[in-house]
């Protein structure tokens, strides 16, 4: 991997986090494994960036590697790292460069949770070995509208080549990121393995819309439905319903299926609002136009008055 993240993004360090998020998409879709399942140098690319974007995603590891307290690996930098010496002697002191005696400060704490400490082999000083939680890894992943409306499972293929089943829970948000425990970067010594961040996308559907926990949808209606009432099959997430339209209905009406929508985790289920709007025939015939002409002969409706008013 570079030893600049930020090249590999594509991005300066003078960019936002959102930026920043927004170049890793565009990357992961580019170059996704599952686009390229034989292109070995492809695959080394997205884990580049996805190793970039788990640096620099992360505000407070992007902090600490602008400031170089770690590198590009999110490893500590050799000038920081803690020094170890055998028993007896100074142990648990971390050293600052340029700091004088005051800057060391008693980690005994914080090595009792990081180092087991074992007797080493034929000596009767003690060694340290490491043993921490492995790296978190972030991945981006897109989904349909309707497997992230109603649930489902996904496989695919992380960096490292191996296959992960993903269930998706119903009502899955765009933008919003799955923890997958242990499906991370490995642990070190007997430290366990850390967790895979998927962030999720939501393609977008050509008839559903979602608002909340709310389904809109835009419904075409006829004008003899709309003049004098009807019932219609209405299509929803969950399948078709019959709903009912009242006499009168105008373009922009709306209506609404109550818990059609979203189903809640906890809570009330969304609903689905349904917009009508009066379609015509592409052709008009003469008995529509005859009965158009007779109804602007007798009636003294002007829909722009309210308009003008306001104007």
């Amino acid at each position: 991997m570079s030893d600049d993240p930020y090249k590999v993004l594509g991005v300066s360090k003078t960019a936002t986090q959102d930026e920043i998020k927004k170049a890793y998409r565009k990357l992961a879709k580019r170059l996704h494994p599952d686009l390229h399942p034989d292109d070995p140098a492809k695959k080394a690319e997205f884990q580049d960036v996805s190793s970039a974007y788990d640096l620099l995603g992360d505000a407070e590891k992007r902090r600490q590697f602008d400031a170089g307290e770690i590198d590009a690996s999110g490893q500590e930098r050799p000038e920081r790292h803690y020094y170890h010496q055998y028993a007896g002697r100074d142990e648990g002191r971390r050293y600052e460069p340029g700091a004088g005696p005051e800057g060391f400060e008693d980690m005994s704490d914080i090595f009792s949770d990081l180092f087991a400490r074992r007797q080493a082999a034929g000596g009767g000083g003690f060694r340290q070995e490491v043993h921490a939680r492995g790296p978190d890894m972030r991945y981006h992943l897109e989904v349909d509208f309707m497997d992230a409306a109603r649930g489902g499972k996904r496989s695919v293929t992380m960096p490292d080549g191996k296959g992960l089943e993903i269930s998706i829970p119903a009502g899955l948000r765009d933008g919003q990121t799955l923890r997958l425990r242990g499906k991370g970067g490995q642990g070190y010594g007997t430290g366990p393995a850390g967790d895979a961040l998927v962030t999720v996308a939501v393609r977008p559907h050509p008839v559903f819309h979602r608002d909340g926990d709310d389904i809109e949808i835009e419904l075409p209606v006829t004008f003899d439905e709309a003049v004098l009432g009807a019932k219609v099959e209405v299509p929803t997430i969950a399948g078709t319903v019959s709903m009912t339209i009242p006499k009168g209905a105008s373009s922009g009406h709306r209506l609404r299926l109550k818990g059609k929508g979203i189903a809640a985790a906890k809570g009330k289920d969304g609903d689905q609002v349904v917009r009508l709007k009066i379609v015509l025939p592409d052709r008009i015939d003469d008995e529509m136009e005859t009965l158009a002409k007779r109804w602007r002969e007798h009636a003294h409706f002007d829909p722009r008055k309210e308009l003008r008013r306001k104007t």
